[in-house]
Parts: C-alpha cells; sequence; structure tokens
C-alpha cells in the first residue's frame, strides 16, 4: 500500500477549525502555530497564545490534536503550548514606552473603600500564577498599603544604575510605603506627586514585565493624569462595589479613563455578596448586579463578582493574599477569573485591527 504524504499546508488548513473563543479568529491566522514539522506521519507543533491566563487553553490543544489527528496519513500528533504576551501599542505619541514592561494595567475606582488595592494584589498574584511575568507599583502616595497586603518591609537598594524592586510571593514592587516611616504623612503637591510616579516607572529596573499592576489612588486626581500623559498604559481595572453611590463614582472614574484615552479593560464588582459559612446562603448586603449594569451601559467588560469573604480580609492583614493562602477556595477562583478576563481583553487590545469588531 503506497504511502500517505502529509502536506504542511494540509495541517494548517485543518487547524483553521480551532478558534480562539476571546479573539474570535482561528490559530492559524492568528499566527499562533509556531515550529510546524512534518516527518513521514508523525505531526508536531507549538501553539503559542497571547496569554498565559487563557481558561482554554486545554480545550484549544485537544481540538488541535483531533483536527489534525483526522488527516488522512497522519499517524501521531504532539502539541506544546506556549504563551507570549503581546504589547498594547499607544495610540498617543510622547509615551514612551518602559524598558522592559510590555503592559501597564492600572487598577482604579471612583471613590476609596471598595478593595481596590485587594483587587490589584490578588489580579497580580493570579496572573504570575497562571504563569505570567508580573510587577507592582503602588501608586497610591498618600496611602501606599501594598507593602503591608504583600507583607514585604524592606528599604529599596540600587544596583548602581537603577532602584531595585523589592519583592514578595515572586512579585517585583515598589512603593511609597518603602520611603518613609509607618505613621509619616505624604504631604505633597502635584508636580512631586509627578516626579515620584516617574521615579517609579522610569528609574526602577524592571525585567521582562508581560503585566505591570499599577494600584491607582482613588478617585479621579493628579496621579491618573500624571499616569496618563506620560507612560503607555495598555487599560484600567475599574473596581467598584453594588452601591448605588458606588456606582455612581464608577461612572466617573470609567469617564475619565475614557477623556484621558486609557482604555477601560473592565469592571470588577467587590464585596458583591457574602456567604453563609453556616448555611451557605448568599446575602447581597450592598446590593446586587448594579457593577454589571453600570458595565453594560457603558459599554466595557465585565471582569467579574469578588465576594465578602473573611479571609480575603485577613490575608490582606498579613500580607499572605488569599490567592496566595488559600488558592482553591472559591474567593481565590473568584479572582482567578477576573485575572483570566482581564489577560483577554489585553490581548484583544494588543491584536487590534486583527481582532476587530470582537468584544
Amino acid at each position: 500500500m503506497a504511502t500517505v504524504t502529509v502536506e504542511q499546508t494540509a495541517v494548517l488548513e485543518a487547524l483553521r477549525a480551532v478558534k480562539d473563543p476571546d479573539l474570535g479568529r482561528d490559530i492559524v491566522s492568528l499566527d499562533f502555530v509556531k515550529d510546524l514539522h512534518v516527518d513521514g506521519g508523525e505531526v508536531s507543533f507549538v501553539i503559542e497564545l497571547t496569554t498565559p491566563a487563557c481558561p482554554v487553553k486545554e480545550q484549544m490543544h485537544d481540538q488541535a490534536v483531533a483536527a489534525v489527528s483526522a488527516l488522512k496519513g497522519v499517524t501521531g500528533v504532539r502539541v506544546d503550548m506556549s504563551a507570549n504576551v503581546r504589547a498594547v501599542a499607544s495610540p498617543e505619541a510622547g509615551r514612551a514606552p518602559i524598558p522592559g514592561v510590555k503592559n501597564i494595567i492600572a487598577v482604579g475606582a471612583g471613590k476609596g473603600g471598595v478593595g481596590k488595592s485587594t483587587v490589584a494584589v490578588n489580579l497580580a498574584l493570579a496572573l504570575s500564577r497562571y504563569g505570567g511575568r508580573v510587577g507592582m507599583i503602588d501608586a497610591d502616595i498618600y496611602g501606599p498599603n501594598i507593602p503591608i497586603m504583600l507583607g514585604v518591609r524592606t528599604q529599596l537598594e540600587t544596583d548602581g544604575k537603577k532602584i531595585v524592586p523589592a519583592e514578595s510571593h515572586g512579585i517585583p514592587v515598589v512603593s511609597m510605603g518603602f520611603l518613609t516611616q509607618d505613621e509619616t504623612p505624604i504631604i505633597w503637591r502635584g508636580p512631586m506627586l509627578h516626579g515620584i510616579i516617574q521615579q517609579f516607572f522610569r528609574e526602577v529596573r524592571w525585567d521582562e514585565m508581560d503585566y505591570l499592576i499599577v494600584d491607582m489612588p482613588p478617585g479621579t486626581g493628579d496621579v491618573a493624569l500624571s499616569l496618563s500623559q506620560t507612560v503607555p498604559v495598555s487599560g484600567a481595572v475599574v473596581v467598584t462595589t453594588p452601591q448605588t453611590v458606588s456606582l455612581a463614582d464608577t461612572r466617573r472614574a470609567v469617564a475619565m479613563y475614557k477623556k484621558l484615552n486609557v482604555p477601560t479593560l473592565g469592571l470588577v464588582e467587590n464585596m458583591s455578596y457574602f456567604v453563609c459559612p453556616g448555611c451557605d446562603h448568599e446575602s447581597d448586603i450592598f446590593g446586587k448586579g448594579g457593577g454589571e449594569a453600570v458595565a453594560e451601559e457603558m459599554q466595557v467588560p465585565f471582569l467579574g463578582r469578588i465576594p465578602i469573604y473573611q479571609s480575603i480580609r485577613e490575608g490582606g492583614d498579613s500580607g499572605n493574599p488569599i490567592v496566595v493562602a488559600q488558592p482553591d477556595s472559591a474567593a481565590a477562583r473568584a479572582f482567578l477569573d477576573v485575572a483570566e478576563r482581564t489577560a483577554a481583553q489585553v490581548s484583544i487590545a494588543a491584536l487590534g485591527p486583527a481582532v476587530a469588531g470582537v468584544s
């Protein structure tokens, strides 16, 4: 019986049946298929995704194996999965890239007290858990709480050229909290805030960061303006609670980022509901569905709900956040889901015209 020759073109054509559900395109047209080799009936290739936080990675792997295995003459298929996070190009001139940083993600809120820093820390740790290279800037100069939440006490040092960030749970981080005593108030005007924010970006040694998470001050003030004018921000994650007051301020925050030409990657509804530890009954203490309704109203993605959970608060107070302390808990899973959706929105923004019309 004559041996059937397997052609690379046939393999690629078969792989067009495999689509990335977030990007809405097949993996061949998205140029995800790398290092394709055909040796007789043995086929091997790499699927290079745009983020390691892809929730359907295994599904795409299995679909690719099935599609190629169905070709006549194929006797074996090997598919390796990898990820190469793409950088979102800045739409504005004058925003020079930060060496070593692909994407800057601002985590903000229209008002204080909504758990913005808690979301920022757990988002960073969730992206890191998926395999992303993640750093943090604590840009909340007046209330620098990230050192407490990450459980790190140190003084920043230099390598002779740049500031070396502190590190906790595998996350490099800089904060005003490393430069002052715990009880020392920061009483600065706008130009001084601008200066320290610029230092944190341009005078710190950031080494090959896929995502640099920036914990913003609450509200719509000087730091957001400085950020938008001087560095290429991939997008903003806006944190709200279901309360009417919080939602009103959230609209203002989304409108601010739009005015500053920073895309809103999506909304996170924190303190969304409380699950009774004794009976598992869910109580909507601050209301229900407000964050999702505002996201739909303002035409921005809804990234997910985070419950009220005692261990989230305890983890932030102890420097052992929930994503690290209880990685298999429902609350940690909620943060991981938010990380997946955030990473997907960054990928959509990075690919730009290639996925035009995909939401």
